[in-house]
């Protein structure tokens, strides 16, 4: 009984030796609520500089197709008018025909192409130099408008393109996005925050005269809203639409782009600064409106709602005005 006992007391010295002088192996740990955070932080800034990216993209293709709208509809009359040239000179000819006047006939009637048919009509001296100018005029500005509309639609096609990467990119992201979201769902039991109550948002807006006034309240009625990219409203925005919603309802365009809004503001120093307006941060990569009192309204990140805070949130890259 006892050699039992004393192999018993064996192995269990062993036993203990092994795993005192086994290497340890490291539990895996989940991530820290500190953790999900920061990396949901910079999926969101990733992401904004994506959406930007895409807006800017956007903003460019509508430009340019208002640019083709208004080439076509110069077109038009300038081809109906070089037409009208061309009938009055094929008048006039057939006019020097019946009135005798053959050589006159056959140097505007006789075969070729356009340009031969100008050139033909320099010899006519009674009207033919007149005509010759007027539709060599349409024939260039038809030419000058087509061109710029071929470019144009190329350039339509090259952003179309870039609009799908920037898409996958986008794509890309928010599914990166949707996972830390569920971890965070484990974390904290919610993966985005919980819409405000917003009944008297508007309300507690400061009383401000004029179209700045209009901007901060729209900007106040908007708390509580989620963030949603490339949105202005009124369901949700991103940060760059809830500027350019909340000025546009105050009768001013801004351009759906912190970018493109930097450079159509006036720029004024911190000291200036009033409510209404634009605050911008981190390389141009996110804009809020300023309501007064050192605060903020911004669209914030995805998962985050509309919401009114200090404006030290970031880095501040500067500071503008509408026009």
């Amino acid at each position: 009984m006892s050699s039992i006992r004393n192999t018993l007391r064996a192995l269990a010295v062993a036993a203990v030796s092994a795993a005192l002088v086994a290497p340890a192996v490291p539990a895996r740990a989940e991530p820290s609520p500190a953790e999900l955070t920061r990396r949901i932080e910079r999926a969101s800034a990733e992401l904004e500089r994506v959406v930007e990216a895409h807006n800017a993209l956007a903003e460019q293709i509508k430009t340019n197709k208002a640019t083709v709208a208004r080439l076509q509809a110069r077109i038009g009359p300038l081809e109906q008018q070089a037409e009208r040239s061309r009938a009055e000179v094929n008048e006039i000819a057939v006019t020097a025909y019946k009135t005798g006047d053959v050589g006159t006939a056959a140097a505007l009637l006789r075969p070729g192409d356009a340009t031969s048919r100008l050139d033909r009509l320099a010899t006519v001296d009674q009207l033919a130099r007149d005509r010759q100018q007027r539709i060599a005029a349409f024939t260039d500005d038809q030419r000058r408008l087509n061109t710029e509309k071929t470019q144009l639609n190329g350039t339509l096609k090259r952003q179309a393109a870039q609009a799908r990467e920037l898409a996958n990119a986008r794509q890309r992201i928010e599914r990166d996005l949707a996972s830390l979201y569920e971890l965070r769902r484990q974390a904290y039991g919610r993966a985005t925050e919980r819409p405000a109550a917003r009944p008297d948002s508007a309300r507690q807006a400061p009383a401000l005269s004029g179209s700045a006034g209009v901007a901060v309240r729209y900007a106040y009625g908007a708390l509580g809203k989620p963030y949603r990219w490339g949105a202005d409203g009124p369901g949700g925005y991103d940060c760059s639409g809830l500027t350019s919603a909340a000025w546009r309802a105050a009768g001013k365009s801004l351009p759906h782009n912190t970018r493109m809004q930097w450079g159509a503001v006036a720029h004024i120093g911190r000291g200036e600064l009033r409510p209404g307006d634009l605050v911008f941060y981190r390389g141009l990569g996110h804009v809020a409106l300023y309501v007064g009192g050192g605060k903020i309204i911004d669209a914030p990140s995805a998962g985050r709602n509309v919401l009114k805070r200090d404006m030290t949130i970031m880095p501040i890259a500067g500071y503008g005005r509408v026009r």
